[in-house]
């Protein structure tokens, strides 16, 4: 028992002996790069040259691999869905997977929507509306990163869901009231894509502005001097 209660001091300090782990003061093990999420949005973006190939064999005129495509398309939206999920219910959120992420998103949606065009499909000018949408979007990422992260709004994850569901119709091999509703949803995806375009422009443009306004003579005015008592906290 003595040994036992010596190294127990030697280890955390007589301070700490009996202690149980504090969840704020004890360090915390960081998170695995390699854990479920992210190996699901490595899984998609590997499914995109598969997808790809599957919708461009034999022209994009062969049922079957039309059929493929579709599913595999399915499959990597699906992933899509639950890599996040589970990352905020793990706490398994990383920082390749907030870059890895987004990236798999665009290079899958993007990549259909050109593939779809290049098989005369889809108009060019939805894909061409929707990329540079998404380019614009990222590039106002960029400039307000060291401000502030803007979160996805449900307008933003809205789009997504109407993009994918419209390109689900398209890449199966079936038209009339299928290829109605296509056009329906896709028309609708372009709204949404387009008005949460210049909403994110409207809030990237307010952090902007609001970091670099300078403080009100007011603020600066009342604060405490250096020394102080601290009563103002």
């Amino acid at each position: 028992m003595t040994d036992r209660i010596r190294r127990a001091v030697d280890e955390k300090g007589i301070a700490n002996v009996g202690r149980g782990p504090d969840h704020i003061t004890d360090p915390v093990d960081p998170v695995p790069v390699v854990n479920i999420a992210n190996a699901l949005t490595v899984f998609r973006i590997v499914l995109v040259p598969v997808f790809l190939v599957a919708l461009f064999i034999d022209s994009g005129e062969s049922t079957l691999w039309r059929t493929v495509a579709t599913i595999v398309f399915g499959v990597a939206a699906l992933t899509d869905r639950y890599d996040g999920m589970i990352a905020r219910q793990r706490g398994l959120i990383t920082d390749f997977g907030k870059l890895a992420d987004p990236i798999a998103d665009k290079a899958l949606i993007g990549g259909a929507l050109v593939g779809l065009s290049i098989l005369g499909i889809l108009p060019w000018w939805v894909t061409v509306v929707i990329v540079a949408r998404e380019v614009w979007v990222t590039a106002l990422r960029f400039w307000v990163l060291r401000h502030k992260v803007i979160p996805a709004s449900r307008g933003g994850k809205l789009k997504t869901l109407l993009q994918a569901l419209a390109i689900g119709l398209y890449l199966l091999p079936m038209g009339g009231p299928w290829q109605l509703a296509a056009d329906i949803l896709m028309g609708l995806a372009v709204v949404v894509t387009i008005y949460t375009g210049l909403d994110y422009t409207w809030q990237a443009v307010k952090v902007r502005s609001d970091r670099d306004e300078p403080p009100s003579r007011s603020s600066t005015s009342h604060r405490p001097a250096v020394g102080g008592t601290g009563g103002g906290r």
